[in-house]
């Protein structure tokens, strides 16, 4: 689905369209084109701290954070403000790209297997981290893309900080060495930015506060 005055393009001029694309097994459908599906989560968090906040927005919470490494086996850490924590998943995708460039991805209905695994206590997250096969992810985000690549990048330098127990100028420099800065939401109203660390140099003790 496209919507004029809706995505990063909405300063363009273009005509509402509706695609219906169809799944052949692990592929999805794109006219001629064969597109790898990866089924993703869109929006995943818990409530905030102060009040009710809509699912698509995106915050220190988690929420709408449409970053394509939500998938299949990736570990997910997200700060608790609540009692219960409340935790809200949905805005499935078949197939996505960082971005989301146009609004919309490939929607589709679906259920998603949550385990549990632990409760972190006496500790802290300044912003959400995935945990993929070889890499932590902080997904930080702001008012605009350079405030978020800044929260992104700060974190992730203090976490390596704190892992070797050197000033924050070195650590500085190792970040220009190790650090990816990767955008992955820019058509809502608070952009999203991750830090991607290998886990050859991090681990999530690391990141915690």
């Amino acid at each position: 689905i496209i919507v004029p005055g809706y995505g990063l393009l909405s300063d363009k001029k273009f005509s509402p369209k509706i695609k219906i694309i169809n799944i052949d097994g692990d592929f999805a459908l794109f006219d001629k084109l064969r597109i790898k599906i990866r089924p993703m989560i869109g929006t995943i968090g818990v409530a905030p701290k102060d009040s009710e906040i809509p699912s698509g927005n995106l915050g220190r919470h988690g929420g709408n954070m449409d970053c394509k490494d939500l998938t299949a086996n990736t570990v997910v850490y997200l700060p608790v403000f609540t009692e219960g924590a409340l935790l809200g998943i949905g805005d499935l995708h078949a197939v996505q790209a960082d971005g989301e460039l146009s609004v919309s991805a490939i929607e589709v209905s679906g259920e998603v297997l949550v385990e549990i695994i632990d409760i972190i206590k006496g500790k802290s997250l300044r912003w959400p981290v995935i945990s993929t096969d070889d890499r932590y992810e902080i997904l930080a985000c702001a008012d605009t893309l350079d405030k978020a690549a800044k929260e992104a990048a700060y974190t992730a330098v203090k976490a390596l900080s704190r892992r070797f127990s050197m000033p924050f100028e070195y650590a500085y420099m190792l970040g220009s060495l190790i650090i990816d800065l990767n955008i992955n939401q820019v058509v809502d109203p608070r952009k999203g930015v991750r830090a991607s660390i290998p886990k050859e140099f991090i681990s999530i003790n690391d990141i915690l506060e």
